[in-house]
């Protein structure tokens, strides 16, 4: 945990923020995956770790915004507990370890909400995104569960975005250790990309590092050279020259903040000319966002400049022909990056998007777009200092989404199909690091993890 005064600064501002009520923060449950007693690795709710610290399962903060105290709600371990798990902190103990002076069993919650609500006091919650939250909150509230989301408190969401996107130096800290390991995760998984060896092998080895320092992986890795799917978790390959293999993977630290990073080299060590050409596009458009980020630009204008950097290298191979504006205007280039340049980074890898992605990564002056491609984006809006957030082009050569544009005519008048149908065997690249936006740039977070072709030879030479 960080210090007990920075769990009190941060409760006290999101009191500021919200002014009146009362605000339920919910903690986690274990959750099981076969049977009741063998369950997953608990993981605590981002949220309630940003406020409140605390790693135990079934726990509730509340804060009341108007008498200004702070509450933990849940029940002690009985002798049972103690007797599988040891001698653990008290309710009290552990709350008094972030500076909450009150604490009382879950039970003693329901009158405080009834009083509330009596009292007209409004009620705010975040949207729940597990089914025993959801339903501890429609007994709490009195609210059918398939409606629970639909009462979820704007001014909370919109105050806790507010705090959370901006990083402070010792959350930058922990992000930088979550990506030192990163860095040995992706350059351990470099040196063992060698033909005969399957995709397992390398995540495993990937997951394993992340175990070892503290922390498990902070999503399901992407280990694949089948790159052209963009979210594969599929690691029964074997790798075989001739294949880009891409690896997207990160970590979590002991307090859960992450890492997130993508690597994509040539099985056997050696980039071919074709796979050279199209890694260098990429690597370009990679450059370019660090180029450009700052404060007071949105997300969304680099990401069309970005385009505009692969539209351009496209059009160098022949892929992709006319205007470069016009290409990326129409979202031609699409065909080869149908996702969005980045999101928010921080406690979650994909930081606060159980709010709703909308309510992170846009706002009144930023509207999200209906293009293919440019839809996807998850963080459009304007930069500010603090912001953490992922730098992730790519270029996937996708046969059913080429086969569709080429039989419906999908801006036929800047693809060359005829060109673009030799790639279809080539699969994917996707090259990412973390950003930190300063007061005049921002910085590429962490140890350099190997990146351009040179680097990446030497570093699979060895």
């Amino acid at each position: 945990m960080f210090s007990k005064e920075t769990y009190i600064s941060r409760r006290e501002q999101l009191r500021k923020d919200v002014k009146h009520g009362l605000i339920i923060i919910q903690g986690n449950n274990e959750a099981s995956f076969n049977y009741p007693s063998n369950t997953y690795r608990f993981r605590q709710d981002s949220t309630f770790l940003y406020f409140f610290g605390l790693q135990r399962e079934d726990l509730i903060g509340v804060l009341d915004c108007d008498s200004g105290e702070d509450w933990i709600y849940a029940n002690d371990y009985d002798l049972d507990d103690i007797i599988w798990m040891g001698n653990l902190p008290s309710v009290k103990e552990l709350a008094a370890s972030v500076g909450v002076a009150n604490s009382a069993p879950k039970a003693a919650l329901t009158d405080v909400v009834n009083k509330a609500i009596g009292a007209g006091r409004k009620i705010h919650y975040l949207p729940p995104y597990r089914m025993k939250n959801m339903m501890e909150l429609s007994n709490l509230l009195g609210i059918n569960t398939s409606h629970v989301n639909r009462y979820a408190s704007l001014e909370l969401i919109h105050a806790c975005v507010k705090q959370r996107s901006i990083k402070s130096a010792e959350e930058i800290a922990e992000i930088e250790k979550a990506i030192a390991t990163a860095y040995e995760m992706h350059t351990t998984a470099m040196k063992m990309a060698m033909p005969g060896r399957y995709e397992y092998e390398l995540a495993g080895a990937m997951e394993g590092i992340a175990l070892a320092h503290g922390g498990p992986v902070s999503f399901p890795i992407i280990m694949t050279i089948n790159g052209q799917t963009l979210h594969n978790h599929n690691h029964s390959n074997q790798l075989k020259v001739g294949r880009m293999l891409v690896m997207d993977a990160g970590c979590e630290t002991a307090m859960n903040y992450c890492s997130d990073i993508t690597r994509s080299v040539p099985v056997g060590g050696k980039f071919d000319a074709r796979q050279k050409a199209i890694y260098e596009i990429v690597l370009a458009a990679n450059m370019e966002v660090i180029r450009l980020t700052k404060p007071g630009i949105t997300y969304k204008e680099i990401h069309t400049q970005m385009s505009k950097i692969l539209a351009q290298g496209y059009k160098d191979l022949n892929i992709l022909k006319g205007n470069v504006d016009d290409i990326v205007a129409n979202g031609a280039h699409s065909i080869l990056m149908p996702h969005g340049l980045g999101h928010m980074m921080g406690l979650d890898v994909h930081d606060m998007e159980n709010y709703g992605e909308i309510n992170v990564g846009y706002d009144d002056e930023t509207i999200r777009s209906e293009q293919f491609g440019l839809g996807f984006l998850r963080l459009g809006r304007k930069l500010q200092p603090g912001f953490v957030m992922t730098d992730e082009p790519g270029c996937y050569f996708i046969p059913a989404l080429i086969d569709k544009w080429h039989k419906d005519g999908t801006n036929a008048e800047f693809i060359n199909f005829d060109e673009l149908e030799k790639y279809k065997d080539f699969g994917g690249i996707r090259i990412e690091d973390d950003l930190l936006v300063t007061e005049t740039g921002c910085q590429v977070l962490g140890k350099p993890i190997p990146k351009t072709v040179a680097e990446i030879e030497e570093t699979m030479a060895q």
